[in-house]
């Protein structure tokens, strides 16, 4: 997380020296694709996702833009319908930190028109680390566990997680024109990670004997939780499904935007000459 601050604080400062530019802000919801989620894209269990960032008009349709994003992320086993889902009675929560790096493409001017579809992809580096709350309500950082094997000499093909990663964002928006300072919009983003340990879940359950020599009970515990239901089951058997690592974790943030263009002495909105709707004085020959 602090390689990602210091990055934004490198970036952003150099980006500020040229024109035109604008600062986006923006507010909405964030949540994941995972092995504690059922369906693909839902706004169950969502959570709040904010970002502030610098855009760089290269042409009216395209722009380079830098976003700091921090958002949380969470999903529990109770709110699936599936029985051995409920069963498995998993949960986790994380906070994400964002720093990434878009090219922008939109589909009409906002020199010429007042609205305009817009399209971005590009790179982005993030800061996860899972957690849950125990029975007694205290809160259990999951990866320090190995709740699935990673990292135990036993299960030499189960490498630990990083906990910064790559992601590519992509997605598409609508924006409104509001005057020539202030643009209005509304964006959703995905964010498609090589990461199946967002949530802590990814293949199957280990031996829970080597699993407490090696982590000690609290990792037996968080990773299995269905003895806390009434009439639970037991601690699985070694290779049963725990989850799924067909496909990785997704994360992705949908609300609204607001872009203000910074002042420019001789640009128009977004800083292409601001000529909408003047007329030159005629040359004196």
């Amino acid at each position: 997380m602090r390689k990602l601050l210091l990055a934004g604080l490198f970036i952003w400062p150099a980006a500020l020296m040229a024109q035109p530019l604008h600062i986006d802000l923006f507010g909405g919801f964030s949540n994941y694709q995972g092995d504690l989620q059922e369906q693909r894209f839902t706004t169950a269990q969502s959570r709040g996702a904010f970002s502030a960032g610098i855009r760089y008009n290269i042409t009216p349709h395209i722009a380079l833009r830098s976003q700091l994003s921090y958002a949380r992320i969470a999903a529990h086993d109770k709110y699936n319908q599936q029985p051995d889902l409920v069963n498995r009675n998993l949960s986790f929560q994380t906070k994400i930190t964002e720093l990434n790096l878009l090219a922008d493409y939109s589909l009409f001017s906002l020199e010429e028109r007042y609205f305009t579809p817009y399209v971005f992809a590009g790179v982005a580096v993030y800061h996860y680390n899972p957690f849950a709350y125990d029975s007694s309500g205290s809160k259990v950082f999951l990866k320090p566990l190995s709740t699935e094997g990673q990292g135990l000499p036993q299960y030499p093909d189960r490498k630990n997680y990083a906990l910064t990663q790559i992601a590519i964002p992509f997605g598409g928006g609508i924006r409104w024109r509001v005057n020539d300072r202030v643009v209005l919009g509304y964006e959703i983003g995905l964010r498609k990670t090589f990461n199946d340990y967002l949530d802590d879940v990814s293949t199957t359950y280990v031996d829970q004997f080597t699993l407490a020599s090696e982590k000690g009970l609290k990792a037996i515990e968080m990773a299995f939780r269905g003895g806390e239901l009434k009439n639970g089951a037991v601690y699985p058997a070694a290779g049963s499904t725990r989850g799924s690592a067909k496909y990785k974790d997704w994360y992705y943030f949908s609300g609204i935007t607001v872009s203000i263009a910074l002042p420019s002495k001789d640009k128009g909105f977004g800083g292409f000459g601001g000529n909408r709707g003047k007329t030159a004085c005629p040359k004196v020959l």
